[in-house]
């Protein structure tokens, strides 16, 4: 089976429309980023540049600091020497981004020949034989589909933009070449996690997307917080690995196969809503709870913001954590088949969306606003997945990444300008706590402008990108409730039906809070008194141009996003527009799944779907009027002159106290027994106590006894000896008798 769907597959592949034009180059786009990473890689095994000036006078208290945020900056660690730039800077700021613009070039000149054929069939371009073993046949292949290419242009559009931002942002950190070597491996695993024709290529870039962010979190690992936060995120990865690995084995020991087209041409020997499909499902989803920071494996994410910024921005926003929606839309078709598995998914999104959204509410770092946010977020992506909406999921992946990278970097300029303000001044305030900020729109007026689009699109307000996919996923949720097999199904006995009003609700719920939260970060940020300081005002200023330019990009892209899927009572409002253009586009990919789960009601009575519409702008706005008129930033004071909140607040700004919960429930009991058990029972005590110590003292013991069987005096050797002859002699009399 597997062998005749590969050989199906390499017919296809050579007589495809795409063979003959850009998309045989399909390689290059991982190739690229690759090579970058091995130039910059190289760079980087050279010493840095020497700290320190050859004339002191040439001292300058710039911003050289601003790239250790997460540890100089926050904790006031400043030094008063300037930086020299790494002597290969100059060749890594070429390589780095410049790899990556190709790629993007590429990846557009292939969308281009994708737009001019009929892809029912995927273009498959196979590089070689990977696993030839007994019935297991798996060729390193990458796919080229509309799902991919739209994977493709979000991953080199926008990872173009934050390595171009990076060049300014880490322009004078020592680990400058180092730090783009990690960033050029990570888009080539994200290049091979959906380019993968099947499910083990598509975990090789899992894992190395996994090891990259464990690299890039743990970039400043000389301090301690920063190198564990780099752990915590590569353990928490693991256990939903594993999720991965279980799914995988239950498809080839069922199916025979685990590449996309096999799956597809052997997917009827599943029986839908059976416990097999829905199991292999599960697990699937245990592993995009893993990588996309879903309830309970979410922990991971917030403690990210070590890293370097632009790495939240590229890694924890716009791709990575995407991952796991990914996933779910590329195995459409055996989610469509496990109603059960799908209420999971939308459920423990939905949930996870409302919950996040609360932390938010109070938190004071600037990163760690948009890292629940962004958790948040992701909720959102799988309630669209969840509920059989695999193109409204895709699409709100799409804007989010527009707006989410626009948040992370313009955290990122607010950031660097406090930074270079603070370290001016030789102050030791926190740089990226709200509290210190305030004001800021008139010293970076352009940061300002962007960074509210970013928020009315994430709010929800028309007709911003975010309103959009919000809308069409939350749209989606009430068409499923009723003339559905979702809603015909039954999750823990609960009607289907019910579960997807109660997702619905808390769709809602969370698109409030979305919107004041991020009022509220806008809010403290940038309106009111400035409370950075005196003397540091005279410092605070925009980034240049390098960093401002990517900015405007994705400002550009936050506004006018939502018109790649315009739904289509917008389009009854002005015909002139294209509708559904993004649905229509992965319909080849999606379109059957969606049309499984979407069972007789996949749309909405227009009147119907306006009142939906007219519920979301209004929660968009009212979240916005709340936080505007309840939220004082003038009545604000500086963090080290901040009470300690009490109650709920103090709660929601300890995050529910959940990684105490984790600490105290599953990291210290592990320790315990692994000190008490393993290392002092087994360890010390079996192995090296008994095995190890233990036949070193029998055979000392019994060197011992030898040793005092050779005293080296013949007299007592001739007694032995005599005594031993007349045992032997008594022996022999008494078997003779």
């Amino acid at each position: 089976m597997l062998l005749s769907s590969m050989q199906t597959i390499a017919t296809a592949t050579t007589g495809h429309p795409l063979a003959d034009t850009a998309a045989k180059f399909v390689w290059l786009l991982p190739a690229l980023p690759l090579l970058g990473f091995v130039v910059n890689g190289l760079l980087s095994l050279t010493a840095a540049a020497n700290i320190g000036p050859a004339d002191p006078s040439a001292v300058g208290h710039g911003h050289d600091d601003h790239s250790q945020e997460s540890t100089h900056g926050a904790h006031g660690a400043h030094d008063d020497h300037h930086v020299v730039r790494h002597r290969h800077a100059a060749l890594v700021s070429l390589v780095g981004p410049g790899v990556l613009a190709a790629s993007f070039v590429l990846a557009a000149a292939i969308f281009m020949a994708m737009r001019g054929v009929e892809m029912h069939v995927p273009f498959i371009s196979t590089l070689f034989s990977w696993m030839p073993v007994g019935d297991l046949h798996i060729d390193a292949a990458l796919q080229l589909d509309p799902l991919s290419m739209v994977m493709v242009l979000i991953i080199t559009g926008v990872g173009t933009l934050i390595h171009i931002f990076s060049v300014g942002y880490m322009q004078d950190d020592p680990g400058y070449p180092r730090y783009f070597a990690y960033l050029n491996l990570f888009v080539f695993f994200m290049l091979l996690l959906v380019l993968g024709a099947n499910y083990p290529l598509m975990f090789v870039g899992w894992e190395g997307v996994g090891l990259c962010s464990y690299l890039l979190i743990g970039f400043w690992f000389s301090e301690q917080a920063n190198a564990d936060a780099g752990k915590k995120a590569f353990i928490v990865n693991r256990i939903g690995d594993f999720g991965f690995l279980v799914a995988m084995f239950l498809l080839f020991s069922n199916l025979g196969a685990l590449d996309f087209m096999g799956i597809a041409g052997s997917a009827d020997k599943l029986q839908p809503g059976g416990p097999l499909v829905t199991t292999i499902c599960l697990f699937f989803f245990l592993g995009c709870a893993g990588k996309s920071a879903q309830l309970p494996l979410y922990i991971w994410l917030p403690d990210a913001m070590a890293g370097p910024t632009p790495v939240s921005a590229l890694i924890h926003a716009a791709t990575m954590v995407t991952a796991g929606v990914y996933l779910i839309a590329r195995s459409s078709l055996l989610f469509s088949m496990a109603p059960v598995a799908s209420l999971t998914v939308a459920l423990v999104g939905g949930v996870t969306a409302l919950f996040a959204a609360t932390i938010g509410l109070k938190q004071w770092d600037i990163k760690k606003v948009l890292a629940y946010s962004t958790v948040s977020q992701l909720g959102y992506m799988f309630v669209g997945v969840g509920v059989g909406a695999y193109a409204a999921g895709v699409f709100h992946l799409m804007t989010h990444a527009f707006f989410k990278a626009l948040l992370f970097l313009g955290s990122g300029s607010v950031i660097y300008a406090m930074h270079a303000a603070y370290h001016a001044t030789h102050s030791h305030d926190d740089a990226q706590d709200m509290r210190n900020m305030g004001g800021l729109k008139q010293y970076l007026p352009i940061t300002w402008v962007l960074m509210w689009i970013a928020t009315l699109a994430i709010a929800g307000i028309p007709v911003f990108s975010g309103f959009f996919s919000k809308d069409e996923i939350l749209s989606s949720v009430f068409a499923r409730a009723h003339g559905s097999p979702l809603a015909d199904a039954v999750w823990l006995g609960i009607p289907g039906s019910a579960l997807l009003y109660f997702v619905y609700a808390l769709g809602l719920a969370a698109a409030l809070l979305t919107a004041i939260y991020m009022t509220r970060m806008m809010l403290y940020t940038f309106h009111g008194p400035n409370r950075t300081g005196e003397m540091e005002r005279n410092h605070l200023k925009e980034a240049p141009w390098t960093m401002t330019g990517p900015l405007v990009v994705l400002g550009v892209l936050s506004a006018i996003g939502g018109f790649l899927n315009l739904p289509e009572f917008f389009t009854t409002l002005i015909p002139a527009l294209p509708g559904e253009t993004l649905a229509k586009w992965l319909e080849p990919v999606v379109g059957s799944a969606t049309a499984r789960l979407a069972g007789g009601e996949g749309h909405l009575p227009a009147s119907t779907e306006q009142l939906l519409v007219g519920v979301a702008i209004t929660i968009a706005v009212a979240g916005i009027v709340i936080a505007v008129t309840r939220l004082k930033p003038a009545a604000l004071v500086k963090k080290s002159e901040s009470p300690e909140s009490v109650g709920l607040e103090k709660m929601l700004e300890h995050k529910y106290y959940v990684d105490e919960a984790y600490e105290k429930a599953i990291v210290t009991p592990t320790i315990v027994v692994s000190r008490a058990v393993l290392w002092k029972g087994i360890d010390s005590g079996i192995i090296d106590g008994l095995m190890v110590n233990g036949s070193a003292m029998f055979a000392r013991a019994f060197g011992w006894v030898g040793s005092q069987l050779q005293s080296g005096q013949v007299g007592t050797y001739a007694w032995v000896l005599v005594i031993g002859a007349v045992a032997l002699l008594g022996a022999f009399v008494r078997a003779m008798q």
